[in-house]
């Protein structure tokens, strides 16, 4: 399929409701395997760290260098996907999420030793995939049929985070545990593999144009411009997503001290998330978005309150399933408003690689942001209400999220 650089507001020739064609699938199949690498071990490495050393500070510096590796990695590599071979940059990104799982394999009982190391090389590897996948995704739907390829990576990455960490958490348990470990990890960088040769069905895209470096610094720099709205909406979007996206999981550990009853929380809550992703990819119209937004912002707010009463197993299974329902209602428009602002003429569609490099750097500054906070407060106190104020504070952070992302909608 050819690139549409350079056809203005690249996509709207494509009419509402188009299936998927056989690159977006591939695609999608990509997305799939990357997506079960990281389901199989992801939450387990974090698992595996705090058991290693039972200091929340530390997963917070791991998580805090894994975003400022991925948020350098995005910016420079904008140029290779840009002016080189963007998808020999997807494979870099399954290829050194390969070598994550090598190391940590290597490095075995010690590898809470090398955190920083690991976590840099995590980072990179995210930011390599993440760059060229939403390029390339860019570039293979449209208006038409981008919240079907949303609703359909939604369902794929569901249906991985229900699957793998169930079996990941069955074999661990059933093992001794560095073995079950291992296991998982070897896995991991099996499916990885197996990525990265499917990738290779993918076909060259062109390039065109030079890298501006400085684009989104200049875009954030304007008043009252649809981006710098969107901008702010994304940190915000970032905050939530910094903390949560490795807390949660290991708050379920923490409070249950089983990696079988974090693998059955996953496989619950995921299963929820699989048929919303699936209802609301097939459902959710460009004229429904702000109102589903809403929805999904001041449910997802809501589902932390039950924290107060007692964070037990059963109050974090309440928030998983809560955030399963409502998460595509917000995720969903989140992302497809951003790509299709950036198909909107065709002097975007020639910067989509900056602009999509604006997206990722506005995303992990939110993510830093949400982070440091957590750092900060875990350093000072170790307190349960502290944690759930601190919890409900940055889980806030949809609604922010909200109302500059309706403000561009508007403009």
């Amino acid at each position: 399929m050819e690139s549409r650089s350079g056809q203005a507001g690249a996509g709207k020739d494509r009419k509402k409701g188009e299936p998927l064609d056989g690159q977006s699938r591939l695609l999608l199949a990509v997305n799939g395997l990357f997506a079960a690498g990281n389901a199989l071990s992801g939450t387990f490495v974090n698992v595996y760290l705090w058991k290693a050393k039972h200091d929340f500070t530390l997963i917070g510096w791991f998580t805090l260098v894994h975003y400022v590796a991925m948020a350098l990695t995005f910016w420079v590599a904008g140029k290779w996907v840009k002016e080189h071979n963007k998808m020999n940059c997807l494979r870099a990104g399954v290829a050194v999420s390969a070598l994550f799982y090598i190391l940590v394999l290597w490095f075995g009982v010690r590898t809470a030793d090398f955190f920083v190391l690991l976590a840099v090389v995590q980072g990179m590897a995210a930011g390599f995939f993440w760059l060229a996948f939403n390029v390339v995704y860019f570039e293979v739907t449209g208006p038409g049929n981008r919240d079907r390829f949303n609703g359909w990576a939604g369902l794929l990455g569901s249906g991985a985070g229900m699957v793998a960490p169930w079996i990941s958490g069955f074999l661990i348990v059933r093992m001794e545990a560095q073995t079950g470990y291992r296991l998982i990890f070897t896995i991991s960088l099996i499916v990885f593999l197996i990525g990265a040769a499917v990738s290779f069905f993918l076909k060259k895209r062109k390039t065109s144009g030079s890298y501006e470096w400085m684009l989104t610094w200049t875009c954030l720099r304007q008043e009252d411009t649809a981006w710098r709205k969107v901008g702010l909406a994304l940190m915000a979007q970032g905050v939530r997503e910094g903390v949560f996206g490795f807390m949660i999981g290991l708050l379920v550990y923490v409070h249950t001290g089983s990696e079988m009853k974090l693998g059955n929380f996953a496989l619950i809550s995921s299963a929820v998330a699989l048929v919303c992703f699936m209802l609301a990819g097939r459902f959710l119209k460009p004229r429904y978005r702000p109102k589903a937004m809403l929805i999904g912002v001041v449910m997802l707010v809501a589902i932390i309150l039950p924290f107060f009463w007692k964070v037990t197993f059963v109050t974090l299974l309440i928030f998983g399933i809560g955030a399963a329902i409502f998460y595509p209602l917000y995720g969903i428009p989140m992302t497809t408003i951003v790509f299709d602002l950036i198909g909107q003429d065709e002097e975007s569609v020639k910067r989509r690689e900056e602009y999509i490099v604006m997206r990722e750097l506005a995303l992990n500054a939110g993510r830093l942001l949400g982070t440091a906070i957590f750092i900060l407060v875990v350093s000072l106190t170790s307190s349960p209400a502290a944690m759930n104020v601190l919890l409900l504070g940055l889980g806030s952070s949809p609604l922010i999220a909200y109302y500059f992302m309706r403000k561009a909608h508007a403009a």
